[in-house]
């Protein structure tokens, strides 16, 4: 008992701390309402690859502040937008005063605590998918947006597609009735394999930085610029990389939230790598009226057993009245001939003006997003959970509200985060 009253203690201060920081902190586009003709002060950490497409995202508003650990991506950024600051360590970039909004683009490793001291210094956050390396972090993520009250947003585009917005409104409608399996699988692989081969940083790169919070790896190629997401100590393989994109509309449609009980099946744990392929059962309680839901991943070259077309990635609904198929661009009432004539819901769910862009306005006008952290926070938590349960090698039993495995004290380790010295969140 003892254990979990600490537990609920660090969580509970944490969220303190955010809003006594936030509190003390100067007041910028949060303090004031924007005509949505005024443009922003944007700090963006992290520049290329995936951060490049955010900043095409915003590039309409004043960039002001650019950071990266690559000094040649940084040149190239500072190329296109020679008005900036330019910084390596985002911690800089924080104090430089003229800043009213964030996005953060870098790798899941530094993700929550760039996101949280950005929050903490009073700056609306757009930052990408998954918010986080660790359960506790994607909790902390969550509870210090609610604490601040600042515009978030996640980088899940997908959600802003108008075929996710007819999907849902088509469970929500009752098109195919009470809905009790979810199933989403992603024709993609992301495993290192074998030990990675260490070896000198390039001069270009500030290795201390970019590896932020976690303890110390030596350098290794197999990890930068784009492959570390196959590895435990970065990321957390294809899971984490695409489940915010496709439990979404779980999420969205069905109004689930914390798993009860997670499960999964894969090749024999890599200790340093993440699995080529995995299988994860999740169940959810009943809603109200609505029942318990059972949601399986499929990543690899596993899938459903069910007859369907062949589309590389997916989502399938199992109602008792029918099944919806859907992947990000198209969608299919099955069986199609049950279906024949179907007139499906009017419209509901407004269009989306673009998913950076509906942060954009919010920030300026103190509205809303519909991908904020704290719903953001809830997809993150359940694929790192399936990690956790894989790797854990057993069915956990877990107690959201105090951030634990009731029933495997093993998942510990994997549920919090630990940072080396001189990081903190």
């Amino acid at each position: 008992m003892k254990r979990h009253i600490n537990r609920r203690q660090f969580i509970q201060r944490s969220a303190a701390a955010a809003t006594t920081a936030w509190l003390a902190a100067p007041q910028l586009a949060f303090g004031k309402k924007l005509s949505p003709n005024e443009k922003l002060n944007l700090g963006v950490i992290g520049t290329a690859n995936r951060a490049a497409a955010d900043i095409a995202g915003v590039q309409g508003e004043n960039i002001v502040a650019i950071c990266d650990i690559d000094s040649n991506y940084l040149d190239e950024a500072r190329k296109k937008f020679p008005q900036a600051k330019c910084h390596t360590d985002f911690r800089k970039l924080l104090e430089q005063k003229d800043i009213d909004a964030v996005v953060i683009g870098t790798p899941d490793h530094t993700h929550a605590v760039a996101t949280v001291a950005a929050l903490h210094s009073g700056r609306h956050v757009y930052c990408e998918k998954p918010l986080a390396h660790t359960v506790s972090e994607a909790r902390i993520v969550a509870q210090t947006t609610r604490q601040t009250g600042l515009v978030t947003q996640m980088g899940n585009q997908i959600h802003a597609s108008n075929n996710y917005r007819r999907v849902v409104e088509l469970v929500k409608s009752g098109a195919i009735g009470p809905v009790r399996e979810v199933h989403c699988w992603v024709n993609s692989t992301w495993s290192g394999g074998g030990h990675p081969k260490a070896g000198p940083a390039p001069a270009n790169i500030d290795y201390d930085l970019w590896l932020g919070p976690v303890e110390y790896l030596p350098y290794s190629p197999d990890y930068l610029p784009r492959n570390w997401r196959s590895w435990w100590h970065f990321g957390g393989g294809t899971l984490a990389d695409f489940c915010c994109h496709l439990t979404d509309l779980a999420f969205w449609a069905l109004d689930i939230k914390a798993p009860l009980t997670v499960e999964a099946e894969g090749p024999p744990v890599d200790a340093e790598s993440a699995p080529p392929w995995l299988i994860v059962r999740y169940e959810y309680p009943a809603r109200g009226a609505a029942p318990p839901v059972k949601l399986v991943w499929y990543s690899g070259d596993r899938r459903p057993q069910y007859q369907l077309p062949k589309w590389g990635n997916g989502v399938l609904f199992v109602g008792d009245k029918g099944m919806l198929l859907t992947d990000y661009e198209k969608h299919v009432l099955l069986p199609e001939k049950d279906f024949a004539g179907f007139v499906p819901p009017p419209p509901s769910i407004p269009d989306s003006i673009g998913h950076h862009a509906e942060w954009i306005n919010a920030c300026k006008t103190k509205g809303k997003t519909t991908c904020h952290f704290e719903y953001g926070g809830m997809m993150t938590e359940a694929g790192l959970l399936g990690n956790v349960a894989y790797r854990v090698g057993k069915k956990i039993e877990w107690d959201a509200k105090h951030l634990r495995v009731k029933n495997c004290a093993e998942a510990e380790q994997y549920i919090q985060h630990h940072y080396r010295s001189g990081w903190r969140i």
